[in-house]
């Protein structure tokens, strides 16, 4: 699967929910596993279906360690689908953020340091839980994309934008540090 990029339609228009009748199908499943195989490769911890060019709520929440993100906390990937925030923190906390859909840059992104969400998995039951820290910023992030949004809409400056190549070097150290 092709991933869209910033400037692309897709990704400022919010997500359409996945209806009754098409959970538990088969073109459902072999999206899914496409979606996942497509952010593996692309050496993503997260992706929204709208980065694949999909109009439909369908997000993975995947957090591990690899070369974007060294010190991620390792969980399996977590397949959301019509996700909802029920309540999310008041307090956040300014971290820097790439995407698959913004190449070669990182911004210093403001965000929930938790939030409680529901979601649907593959045969369409209903779920809720809490997520926090690194995993909430990922959520918050690829949730960013079903409701028509980047990482760039959360910019308060231009110097919280950066190269990421310039800010390797710079703090040569992971996007993200373990509390």
């Amino acid at each position: 699967m092709d991933i869209a990029q910033v400037g692309e339609e897709i990704l400022a228009t919010p997500a359409t929910s996945v209806k009754a009748g098409n959970f538990d199908s088969a073109e459902l499943a072999a999206f899914c596993d496409a979606l996942l195989e497509t952010m593996l490769r692309a050496e993503g911890i997260g992706i929204a279906a709208p980065q694949v060019f999909d109009p439909r709520a369908i997000m993975y929440v995947a957090s591990r360690p690899n070369a974007r993100y060294p010190d991620a906390p390792e969980m399996s990937p977590l397949l959301l689908i019509n996700p909802t925030i029920i309540a999310q923190s008041d307090q956040v906390a300014k971290e820097w953020e790439g995407c698959l859909s913004v190449p070669g840059l990182r911004g210093k992104v403001s965000r929930p340091v938790w939030a409680d969400i529901s979601y649907q998995d593959i045969t369409g039951n209903r779920h809720e839980i809490k997520l926090e820290g690194f995993v909430a910023r990922v959520f918050l992030h690829e949730y960013d994309h079903l409701i028509g949004k980047t990482w760039l809409d959360h910019i308060d400056s231009a110097s919280d934008v950066m190269a990421n190549d310039v800010w390797l070097k710079k703090f040569g150290q992971p996007a993200y540090k373990k509390a």
